[in-house]
């Protein structure tokens, strides 16, 4: 988990982070115990469920919670006293400290307003666990041997167990074995759609978090190339110093250390290998069992089309002609939820071919066609999509016709209708209402057919085409995603979050100077190809704080047809990846400009934009006046940055309490979650201050502190220790580390913190 990474938990309560930390750490505190009741010998285990009953303990003093402190400082002295060999902890005193658990759970979940009372009524029982964990607890004998447990007093053997084992099945004649394979009767399996779902998501996940480790072995690629410049530089160090009258110790020294790096670096060199094979397998593996799974939900296309003939049939007798429905890519297999989405749209433009493209058996037989037309439907794989092809062989679209019947429905005016071209007048006929027959009948006349097709198909993320020659006929294109549950996106990032465009929405993404920016009639433009597109500011759409964006360069994502299209400003442009598509909880209902979620490859969330909605935030913006504009001003006269503060506690409700002080006043600020992860953020970002706690797993403050202040390129930046240790000892520790303040965390009560902050880095602003 990288420092960004804590999640937007800005309007959840203390209250609420405290339950939500007494959740995990009682789940972790439980699978301990029980650990250590299967393996006593599991000391190791012990440092866990300190630094566990630790956190809580701080976290239910920041929430005035004092039953919750007086259990959970109760438990860390019983694991103390367990660690250092003072007591033990058998079985009974397992029991007790998982009873301990179980009450600070249940403190966890009383109300504000019911704490006191809570409290007073359980106040015996808190008492009697207290005391249960330092009353001394008297040891079990052992158990007898079960051999000599098992025979009576007399001498006698144990009566024989009444159960016996069950009677062989009877075998299946040897006719119908033969007949029939043996495991024939498991070859089917009722599964549910939404196991299948569940399935193909984890399946889906696996492909995306695959990526992870080509990233990964690209890190360590580059830690292999600053080893061999350590061994060089040592080389040379060697070399420019043969010369000199060194010490034989400093000789031996610098030969030792050249050869240790060597032997780092053939290490780094072996493991790398491994890594790249395991990278290599775990793709291949994640593609195959998502394959897999996908086969489970694929349905042959035959599956949704057994109607249409029939349908086609129907149609053309009604209409008095004679129609032959031609289907081919039967076999080809369609994602059980595309097919659904597909089948109706797939009807209307069928209904549309038989009325609207086929001539009558006379008029066919005068153009010198066969009396009987002929529609195909067509269905297959092609770079990674799935293409339908409604198509028949009828009299095409009349363009002239079509440029009149836009101009008389009043769509535009007749001059523009004269240059618009062949493909833009094709795009009239997806508005819903319009139609060109003249006339209404039960098949086709209203103009909702290829508005629903258009509608579908834009829901799934595809796209539609028409191509037309008169007198040969039409062809309807449908190109879809094959699955729904896996989305080619684009990521940016706005407001220092990352979110992710569709990539078949996208029209364009691409950089735009700032000089290129024009004002026309008040609102800004650039010029995108032969044609002017306005440009929005991403944070205004989105409601979140606007970017500060210093480059001479905008980054920007061109959405929405010709007609209708803008320019998008976002902060960053990340790249494309694909996303597991999640579902967002039904009981959100319809959020604005979002219409999914998924998971990044480190499990952060990301948000997928819906780009029509987005497209009609941005129209309701334009038509109401209220758009704002993207500063022009470059990277020289950029906008003052607020000053970055790291806060580093395994404590998600001293966290999450930190975070909002700090921001409070203005800084930004970042989390990370052990000490490790604190320095991994310290060394990969740039922050004004690192405000840190003393007790955390993997590395402790004292040590992050340490490596920071003897990093040549870090020594500088100012650290802060927050820790509940307020001996003198414990703050004379840390400051001999190099902290630069060392506050007890009592002073989240009064101003002390935010003083402190000040003095060491000033204002938020720089």
């Amino acid at each position: 988990m990288s420092a960004q990474d804590g999640g937007d938990l800005s309007d959840v309560s203390l209250l609420d982070m405290f339950r939500m930390e007494v959740e995990t750490q009682a789940a972790a505190m439980t699978e301990g115990l029980l650990a250590l009741e299967r393996d006593a010998g599991a000391t190791h285990l012990f440092e866990e469920l300190m630094r566990g009953a630790h956190s809580l303990k701080g976290a239910a003093s920041i929430v005035n919670r004092s039953a919750a402190v007086q259990v959970a400082h109760g438990m860390e002295d019983c694991f103390v006293a367990a660690h250092r060999g003072r007591t033990t902890l058998p079985q009974e005193r397992i029991d007790t400290l998982l009873r301990g658990v179980d009450l600070l759970s249940q403190i966890a979940q009383v109300s504000e307003e019911e704490i006191t009372h809570w409290t007073g009524e359980h106040r015996a029982e808190i008492d009697d666990f207290l005391k249960s964990l330092t009353a001394p607890v008297a040891e079990k004998p052992e158990p007898a041997p079960f051999a000599e447990t098992a025979i009576s007093v007399g001498g006698e053997m144990p009566p024989e167990p009444v159960s016996k084992p069950l009677a062989e099945p009877p075998k299946p004649p040897a006719a119908s074995a033969a007949s029939k394979p043996a495991d024939s009767a498991v070859r089917a399996l009722r599964v549910t759609a939404e196991n299948l779902n569940r399935l193909l998501g984890l399946a889906g996940e696996s492909v995306v978090a695959s990526r992870w480790v080509d990233t990964f072995a690209t890190e360590l690629l580059r830690l292999k190339r600053l080893q061999n410049a350590v061994i060089r530089s040592l080389g040379n160090l060697r070399q420019s110093t043969s010369e000199l009258e060194l010490d034989e110790r400093v000789q031996s020294h610098l030969i030792d250390a050249q050869n240790k790096a060597a032997d780092c670096r053939d290490l780094l060199a072996s493991r790398l290998d491994d890594i790249e094979l395991f990278d290599r397998r775990f793709i291949n593996l994640s593609k195959r069992l998502y394959q897999e799974v996908l086969d489970c939900r694929m349905r042959p296309f035959s599956d949704g089309v057994h109607g249409f003939t029939r349908m086609v049939r129907d149609a053309a007798r009604t209409l008095g002609k004679e129609v032959r429905l031609d289907i081919s890519g039967e076999s080809t297999l369609v994602d059980r939820d595309v097919l659904e989405r597909v089948e109706a749209p797939l009807g209307h433009l069928l209904r549309n071919a038989v009325d609207h493209g086929l001539e009558t058996p006379h008029e066919r037989v005068q153009a010198g066609k066969s009396a009987k037309g002929t529609v195909r439907l067509e269905a297959r794989h092609s770079a990674g999509m799935l293409l339908i092809e409604v198509s028949d062989d009828g009299r095409g679209i009349e363009v002239e016709t079509l440029r009149n019947a836009i101009v008389a429905k009043e769509l535009t005016t007749a001059e523009l209708a004269a240059e618009l071209t062949e493909p833009e007048l094709f795009e009239f006929l997806f508005l819903p209402g319009f139609t060109m027959k003249e006339s209404v009948t039960q098949i086709s006349g209203r103009g909702v057919g290829l508005d629903v097709v258009q509608t579908m198909v834009k829901e799934v993320g595809g796209g539609v085409r028409i191509s037309s020659q008169p007198g040969k006929g039409t062809q309807f294109q449908l190109q879809l995603p094959l699955t729904l549950s896996v989305l080619r996106t684009l990521l940016v990032e706005i407001g220092g979050e990352p979110y992710a465009f569709p990539l078949v929405r996208i029209t364009s993404a691409l950089k735009v100077p700032r000089e290129q920016i024009e004002s026309v009639e008040g609102r800004q433009h650039f010029r995108f190809g032969d044609q002017q597109v306005g440009l929005v500011p991403a944070h205004q759409i989105l409601g979140i704080a606007e970017p500060s964006i210093a480059d001479d360069e905008l980054p920007v994502i061109v959405l929405g047809e010709k007609a209708n299209r803008y320019g998008v400003v976002t902060d960053r442009l990340l790249g494309e990846r694909e996303l597991v598509v999640r579902p967002l909880d039904p009981r959100l209902g319809k959020i604005k400009d979002i219409s999914a979620a998924a998971l990044m490859p480190d499990q952060s969330p990301v948000l997928i934009v819906d780009v029509d909605d987005m497209i009609r935030s941005i129209e309701n913006l334009v038509s109401g006046g209220r758009l704002a504009h993207v500063s022009r001003v470059g990277a020289a006269a950029a906008a003052k940055k607020r000053k970055r503060v790291l806060v580093v506690d395994d404590s998600l409700t001293v966290r999450e309490l930190e975070r909002k002080l700090i921001e409070s006043r203005g800084y930004e600020v970042e989390i990370a979650v052990d000490g490790m992860d604190g320095w991994n953020a310290v060394r990969t970002g740039n922050y004004d201050l690192v405000v840190t706690d003393v007790d955390m797993p993997r590395m402790d403050g004292i040590e992050l502190v340490n490596l920071i202040k003897k990093d040549p390129r870090l020594n500088s930046l100012p650290v802060m220790i927050v820790s509940y240790k307020d001996r003198e000892e414990d703050r004379q520790r840390g400051l001999e580390a190099g902290a630069d303040y060392y506050l007890t965390k009592g002073s989240f009560h009064d101003e002390t913190l935010l003083r402190a902050l000040a003095d060491l880095i000033g204002e938020a602003q720089a």
